[in-house]
């Protein structure tokens, strides 16, 4: 796995130590850090490293959805910054460590830090629908956590702007990454307990927005500065909101 995470990046585009990840992509290094610092403080007040409860991930910002649904949507956020255990939290820090340095050098800060967010909430609110439906077959409300869907997304995104040629993702090779993609959907389906739902939205979040950059980029695009990627944001935010007033209602109408 780590060779085909190297690989990605081609060798014109170097690895980037501390420093370097602060001078040219310092919001990769704020999320790693946030990732850790909220590690660290689960660990202060007692959370299990290796095997944290339910109860203890709900308590810091999980998505659940008796809670995501109906006072606390801002879980749908939260929850892509926790992790369940330290495997869960290296891995993921290893995987943003890569995509992060390559994705924020082509979209630049502001549209990576979007590309993830919304991916993190893409996964969520399909965690959330899977759940639902869970629940009328007569399952129980899972919890989740972790930055997996954001950073698929920020793969995906990633992958379709150097499919599409953008200049900003020349460096980029398409059949590593596209392996290390796939290698993670199947793992996904491997492994117990593993939020495959956060995995898929997040991917076809940061896909759709991938697409849209390089739509914007493209040189007949940019010389008529049609703003793609933003006017796609601003669709997200209305479907993601109309999504939870659907699901938050049929919810309710349950519990009435």
């Amino acid at each position: 796995m780590p060779n085909h995470f190297s690989k990605v990046i081609n060798q014109d585009q170097r690895i980037m130590n501390i420093q370097t990840l602060w001078r040219h992509t310092p919001i990769t290094l704020i999320l790693l850090i946030i990732f850790v610092l909220l590690a660290v403080i689960q660990w202060i007040f007692g959370v299990s490293i290796d095997n944290p409860s339910n109860r203890d991930l709900v308590r810091f910002g999980a998505n659940f959805l008796p809670l995501s649904l109906t006072y606390e949507p801002w879980r749908l956020i939260s929850s892509g910054f926790l992790h369940i255990g330290i495997i869960h939290l290296l891995f993921n820090s290893f995987a943003m460590y890569y995509f992060g340095q390559a994705g924020e050098l082509i979209f630049g800060r502001w549209q990576f830090l979007l590309i993830f967010l919304w991916s993190v909430i893409g996964g969520g609110c399909l965690t959330l629908l899977v759940t639902w439906w869970q629940i009328q077959a007569g399952g129980q409300a899972i919890v989740s956590a972790g930055a997996s869907g954001g950073i698929m997304g920020l793969g995906m995104a990633i992958l379709m702007a150097a499919w599409l040629k953008t200049w900003q993702a020349r460096h980029i090779s398409i059949k590593h990454l596209a392996m290390v993609m796939g290698l993670n959907l199947v793992m996904g389906f491997a492994v117990d307990g593993v939020d495959n739902a956060g995995h898929i939205g997040g991917l076809l979040v940061g896909g759709l927005l991938g697409v849209a950059f390089a739509l914007q980029h493209k040189k007949h695009n940019e010389q008529r500065g049609l703003p793609y990627f933003w006017a796609v944001s601003l669709v997200l935010l209305m479907v993601f909101t109309g999504f939870w007033w659907v699901l938050q209602g049929e919810m309710m109408v349950l519990l009435s």
